[in-house]
């Protein structure tokens, strides 16, 4: 039977601020190797026997990121489903299983979250096959991560009775006793003691037609907000845009909850893999490599007498002397500097971030768009100094702003300019200049990257001056 990859790009990685924040989250970094979150997800799979094309699904908003990292890999890319609002993992799965149906008479959905890291991809495979001769059994598959430690930050899987019946010798398959919540740090101790329980990964195989069965059973009202939502929904370049009012009356549940608390069927296999959600700076240390002095280092970075401490500079240079157990994470606009111990908490400055309305919760300095990007250098009373990159044979929209002005000044490559009703041609060093008001687009026609530097000026500066005309991207106001 087939193997279709179901990618869930959901999350925020809030307590990973300030490299994670909510336009471009963690699953969209190269927080180890040179791949991001989501690419090293697609990569372990590769050796899997009769794979298809992923479905990814993802927020509206970080479609075009998904996309250009999806084909940095494939030339030809699966299907990427967007939610218009997030309703948690079973709704996901659930228009996942229905599209899948769609193109195929019945297909194995492997369920992974895009932002883990696994380290020992033979053993994650291993594992998988097990799952395979288990959900073509009709079972619900749950990958259980053996815990190496007490931990209170995941919830638990208890396994019930060994299945003997598997294909690989040497590989465990047992019964799901039940789901257990986040316990406290006694009840995490006592777990590891018995040897009965298993964190939960999040990560899932079963049928197509067997998980949609027994949503039908469990949580109907899901399964027909999403049929409507699929049927109604509309294909827009490579995206697939759920229906907006029937995916908001869908109930919000997980995965767990909806099914795999319920079900007479769960399984889980035990997966020993270096598995890490890394669901903060401390989890990154510790499965990093360190220095002498159980430092990891990244970027420009001189310690003296410093001691199991996680540093990552992007741009300037960082220096620590005389402390041990610290994050110190420096980017172009924010710096976090925590105990190592307490970053858990990180959160917690997001939020206030987020209660001041200040961008630094949401985006970078550099911010990505479908054209390319642009990195907001300076900014002060009435202008502001941007930095922007356009693609090869990509353009903005044609637009028009109210409150500013525009003095666009190449770098390099080659700018097509349309200002009004003229269209030009301008090369490095030379310059255009947007009134207020005025109806304008910048294209790159060339076979490089063209960059320039754009001065505004005006009364305000906000992102949300912008009137859109025409759009290739299928942006709107």
């Amino acid at each position: 039977m087939k193997i279709l990859p179901v990618i869930l790009l959901g999350g925020s990685g809030t307590r990973l601020w300030p490299i994670s924040r909510k336009n471009h989250p963690k699953q969209f970094l190269n927080l180890m190797g040179d791949q991001t979150l989501l690419q090293a997800t697609l990569s372990r799979l590769e050796g899997l026997e009769n794979l298809e094309s992923s479905i990814v699904v993802c927020n509206e908003a970080h479609r075009f990121t998904a996309a250009e990292q999806l084909a940095e890999m494939y030339r030809e890319l699966g299907d990427i489903i967007l939610e218009p609002v997030g309703r948690n993992t079973a709704p996901a799965v659930a228009i996942s299983a229905l599209r899948a149906l769609e193109k195929h008479d019945d297909a194995l959905l492997l369920v992974l979250p895009a932002d883990h890291v696994i380290q020992d991809t033979i053993a994650f495979q291993k594992a998988i096959q097990v799952a395979i001769d288990a959900a073509n059994q009709n079972s619900l598959v749950t990958l259980g991560i053996v815990p190496d430690k007490p931990e209170t930050g995941y919830g638990y899987i208890k396994c019930g009775e060994l299945i003997n019946d598997t294909s690989l010798s040497g590989s465990l398959l047992y019964k799901v006793e039940r789901f257990v919540e986040k316990p406290n740090k006694e009840k995490a101790e006592s777990y590891i003691k018995s040897g009965d329980y298993f964190w939960n990964s999040g990560m899932f195989l079963f049928k197509a037609s067997v998980f949609l069965k027994e949503l039908e059973k469990f949580q109907p009202e899901i399964l027909a907000s999403c049929k409507t939502s699929l049927e109604k929904s509309e294909h827009d370049l490579d995206f697939i845009r759920l229906n907006k009012e029937a995916f908001e009356h869908c109930p919000s549940d997980s995965i767990d909850y909806a099914i795999m608390e319920k079900t007479n069927n769960a399984v889980t296999v035990p997966l020993e893999a270096g598995w890490n959600d890394i669901g903060s700076w401390d989890a990154l240390w510790e499965i990093e490599q360190k220095d002498t002095q159980g430092n990891v280092l990244k970027g420009d970075v001189i310690t003296h007498d410093t001691n199991n401490c996680l540093v990552k500079a992007e741009n300037k240079l960082v220096t620590l002397v005389g402390v041990d157990n610290l994050v110190v994470i420096e980017t172009k606009d924010a710096i976090l500097v925590s105990a190592k111990d307490k970053v858990q908490d990180v959160k917690a400055i997001v939020e206030q971030l987020c209660a001041d309305n200040r961008s630094e919760a949401a985006l970078h300095r550099e911010v990505y768009r479908p054209w390319g990007k642009y990195d907001g250098v300076d900014l002060g009373d009435r202008f502001q100094v941007k930095r922007i990159t356009v693609k090869p044979g990509e353009s903005t929209s044609m637009q028009m702003h109210h409150h500013r002005a525009e003095h666009w000044i190449i770098v390099s490559g080659v700018a097509e300019v349309t200002c009004g009703e003229k269209v030009f041609l301008c090369t490095e060093n030379q310059a255009a200049f947007i009134p207020q008001g005025s109806k304008h687009r910048i294209a790159n026609p060339g076979k490089l990257p063209m960059e320039m530097i754009e001065v505004q000026t005006g009364s305000y500066l906000g992102e949300d001056d912008i009137v859109r005309f025409e759009d290739q991207y299928g942006r709107s106001d």
